[in-house]
């Protein structure tokens, strides 16, 4: 499908990235444990990261992180302010201090009905706001066993990352995140990721050139966990992981933060 596409080699510039969704997990007690054994982590060199806690917790988190790390949100809406019970806006975020935002997670799509135009907004109104979007895709088991999953992905982006400017698009990171492999302990093999990513950023390239896509940080996300990162992590274009339950252990996640696990 990608024909004469350019194959990209590993890029020791491209930023890497492990990120911990702690998703809806954890008492404050435990959050403030996981929280203060992160932040004593010692990642390898050139590896930013960023955690996603729940958001009753981001107040509190987002002082004392050191430099190489970060907190992000699980979610936000696009509406700047007004009567929508419940929700957060993105420059509520920003106000606090947060610097980025999961878009797209494939639970908000699912579970509570995120469709392409909302995530388009969602996306918009992060930028706008100073946050970065951490722009999930991936197809779920149906699509795989179809081998459809280039096409689904490639409308995920098309219809909600795609019509951003070059200037903005740049400052987005793409999580890509088979709905078949999160949470359910199967992950996508080395070579299954790869070619997924590689897709991603020769898409990347016909929208905003090849520069640009080599540049991308494209994270993985579905079950990465100390057994497989190395593996994940060596690929050429896996630029680090998004994280579930493995970022719910320190130890684990320290592993996957470690120099022995890359190879930059």
């Amino acid at each position: 499908m990608r024909g004469s596409k350019p194959i990209y080699s590993i890029n020791k510039m491209r930023k890497k990235i492990v990120a911990g969704n702690w998703k809806m997990n954890l008492d404050v007690g435990e959050a403030q444990e996981l929280f203060k054994a992160i932040i004593e982590i010692e990642p390898a060199k050139g590896v930013q990261v960023t955690i996603f806690p729940p958001a009753v917790y981001l107040d509190r988190f987002l002082t004392g992180f050191p430099s190489v790390a970060s907190v992000g949100a699980q979610n936000a809406y696009f509406e700047t302010s007004g009567a929508f019970t419940g929700e957060i806006a993105m420059q509520q975020l920003r106000s606090l201090g947060v610097h980025a935002v999961l878009v797209g997670h494939s639970e908000r799509r699912m579970l509570f009905g995120e469709d392409h135009v909302m995530l388009k907004k969602k996306t918009d109104a992060a930028l706008k706001n100073g946050l970065q979007p951490f722009f999930c895709c991936g197809e779920p088991l149906e699509v795989r066993e179809a081998n459809e999953q280039e096409a689904y992905v490639r409308k995920q982006l098309d219809e909600s990352l795609f019509h951003l400017a070059a200037e903005e698009f740049e400052k987005t990171v793409i999580a890509y995140e088979p709905v078949w492999a999160i949470g359910t302990g199967v992950t996508a093999t080395s070579q299954q990721a790869e070619e997924m990513h590689a897709a991603i950023r020769s898409w990347v390239s016909d929208v905003y050139g090849e520069t640009i896509a080599d540049k991308t940080t494209i994270i993985y996300g579905g079950s990465c966990n100390p057994s497989n990162a190395a593996a994940l992590f060596a690929c050429p274009n896996v630029d680090g992981g998004l994280i579930g339950g493995a970022s719910l252990n320190s130890a684990d996640f320290a592993t996957l933060v470690a120099a022995e696990t890359w190879t930059i």
